[in-house]
C-alpha cells in the first residue's frame, strides 16, 4: 500500500492491524510492540517535541526502539532530521551539526553533552525533512534532503516488486543512518505490514539471525559474506535483498544453494533508496521500479527521473545539486545497460570512486594520488576485484615489490580499504578520448589475471 508519510502509514496499520507486532527488539529477552503501541508511542513523544520547540533534530542512530520512535515522532512534529552515526569521531559530528543547523539532540546522553557546542539556531522550513549524507567520513560527504513523503515511496516502489506478507519477519540489521537501511531494513516491513525485528548491532551479527527466526534480512555484501560464511542463515530466512555496494556473483550464488531467494537492488541516496530491482532468474537483471523510469545516455550512464522519490538537492549546495539533477532527470555517474527483455544492468561507475561491499566509499583522486606518490609512478589505476581493491600499474616492475613499497602506505588504512592485490600490466591503462581511465574496462582485465 501507498503511503504518503509516516504518520499515515502507522495510524493505518494501527487501525487495520492494531494488536500485531510492528516492532520486535530484545529488553533483557524478545519482546515486541504492536502497531497500536507503536503510534501511540510515537504520537505521545512528538507532543512533547512540540512543546519542547526546536526546528532541526541530530539523532545520534544506534537501531534501538527508541531511535526509530524518534524519528518518526520527529517527523509527526515537523523537525528536520539529521541521520547521523555515532561511530564517527566527535569533531567530524560536530562538523555535520553545524553543516545542517541542528538545535537539538538525540542519543548517548555523555555523547550529546559533549556535542551541545555545536548546535545552532535551527531552520526556518524543515518540517518532514530528512537529510542523509552520502558518504559519512570524507569532506566530500553532502547532506541529502529527502522527506517522509519521498521515503515512504521508496518503501512502496520496493514493497511493490518484492512485497512481504504480514506474517514476515524483517531482520534490520543495517545502519538507519544510511538510506539503504532506513529504507530496506526498516520502512520496507513497515509499509508492507509485517514485522521488523531490531537488530542489536554488529556485535550481535553472528547472532541476529538465530535470536529473531526473521524470513527475510536486507544486506550489504560483506555481511551477506559473513553470514554464509559463518553458516548464521536460520531456516525459516527465505528471501535475502542484497543492495549497497557491488556484489561478487559467487557470493549469490552460494546464498541460493542456501535454498534462499536473492535479489539484488540498485539506487542512490539521491533517489530515496533503490530504483530497480531482481525478482527472478539473474539477480543482477533487474526491473525499474514502478514509480521510475530510467533511460541511458549515449556514453552509458544511467538517467533517472524518479518524481515521487527524488531529492529535493544537496543541503546549502545548489551548484553540486544542479551539476546532477537536471530538469528532474538525476544523473547518477553509473554506467548500464538494458538487455533484450528490458532489465537493467550495472556495468560500471562513471564517477571516480568505487563502492566497497561494506557499502562504503573510496574517493580514487585522493587515494590513487598517494599511491602515485609511494611508488613515484603515474599510470595506475585501482579497481575492484571480488569486492576488494586491487591495484593495476602499467610498467616494467615487480608485483612484490610494489606491495612492499604500498605497506607503509596501507598500514594507515583501514582493512577494507587496503589495497589486496597488485597486477602489473605491459600496455597502456584503457582511456577515453578525454584521458580518462576506462574503469570498467580495466576490471574486466583483472578478471582474466
Amino acid at each position: 500500500m501507498r503511503f504518503d508519510s509516516f504518520s499515515h502509514m502507522l495510524r493505518h496499520w494501527a487501525e487495520q492491524t492494531p494488536d500485531r507486532p510492528a516492532l520486535i527488539y530484545e529488553d533483557r529477552g524478545k519482546k515486541s510492540l504492536s502497531y497500536a503501541k507503536l503510534r501511540d508511542a510515537v504520537e505521545s513523544r512528538a507532543e512533547e517535541l512540540r512543546r519542547d520547540g526546536g526546528s532541526c533534530i541530530g539523532i545520534l542512530t544506534d537501531g534501538s526502539l527508541g531511535c526509530v520512535t524518534e524519528i518518526f515522532a520527529a517527523a509527526e512534529a515537523g523537525l528536520q532530521i539529521v541521520m547521523l552515526s555515532a561511530d564517527l569521531p566527535e569533531s567530524t559530528l560536530g562538523g555535520l551539526l553545524r553543516y545542517t543547523d541542528a538545535d537539538r539532540l538525540w542519543g548517548d546522553e555523555d555523547l550529546c553533552e559533549e556535542l551541545r557546542p555545536f548546535l545552532t539556531g535551527g531552520v526556518k522550513e524543515g518540517a518532514g525533512r530528512l537529510l542523509f549524507f552520502t558518504s559519512g567520513t570524507t569532506e566530500q560527504s553532502k547532506a541529502v534532503v529527502l522527506t517522509d513523503h519521498s521515503l515512504c515511496q521508496s518503501a512502496y516502489n520496493g514493497g511493490a516488486k518484492l512485497p512481504l506478507k504480514p506474517e514476515d519477519t524483517l531482520l534490520c540489521m543495517l545502519p538507519l543512518g544510511h538510506v539503504f537501511g532506513f529504507v530496506c531494513g526498516l520502512l520496507w516491513g513497515l509499509s508492507c505490514g509485517a514485522s521488523v525485528a531490531l537488530g542489536r548491532g554488529a556485535r550481535h551479527y553472528a547472532d541476529d539471525c538465530a535470536f529473531f527466526r526473521p524470513t527475510a534480512v536486507s544486506v550489504v555484501p560483506l555481511l551477506l559474506g559473513f553470514l554464509l560464511q559463518h553458516e548464521l542463515i536460520n531456516p525459516e530466512m527465505k528471501l535475502v535483498l542484497v543492495g549497497a555496494g557491488d556484489c561478487p556473483p559467487m557470493l549469490l550464488g552460494a546464498a541460493k544453494t542456501k535454498g534462499l531467494r536473492v535479489s539484488f537492488g540498485y539506487g542512490l541516496t539521491e533517489t530515496s533508496s533503490g530504483v530497480a530491482i531482481s525478482v527472478s532468474g539473474d539477480p543482477f537483471a533487474m526491473e525499474v521500479c514502478p514509480d521510475d523510469t530510467i533511460t541511458i545516455a549515449d556514453d552509458g550512464e544511467i538517467l533517472i527521473q524518479a518524481p515521487t522519490c527524488m531529492m529535493q538537492g544537496y543541503y546549502k549546495r545548489p551548484k553540486d545539486t544542479d551539476a546532477v539533477l537536471k530538469d528532474g532527470v538525476l544523473y547518477s555517474g553509473d554506467l548500464g545497460r538494458f538487455d533484450e527483455d528490458g532489465k537493467l544492468h550495472i556495468t560500471g561507475r562513471k564517477k571516480d570512486m568505487l563502492v566497497l561491499p561494506d557499502g562504503t566509499k573510496l574517493f580514487l583522486p585522493e587515494y590513487e594520488s598517494a599511491i602515485m606518490k609511494a611508488l613515484d609512478h603515474q599510470e595506475l589505476a585501482v579497481v575492484l576485484k571480488n569486492g576488494k581493491p586491487v591495484l593495476v600499474f602499467s610498467g616494467e616492475a615487480d608485483a612484490k615489490d610494489i606491495e612492499k613499497r604500498l605497506r607503509p602506505l596501507m598500514a594507515d588504512q583501514p582493512r577494507g580499504r587496503q589495497i589486496t592485490a597488485v597486477y602489473v600490466v605491459n600496455h597502456p591503462l584503457p582511456r577515453t578520448a578525454t584521458g580518462k581511465i576506462k574503469r570498467w574496462e580495466l576490471q574486466q582485465e583483472t578478471e582474466t589475471l
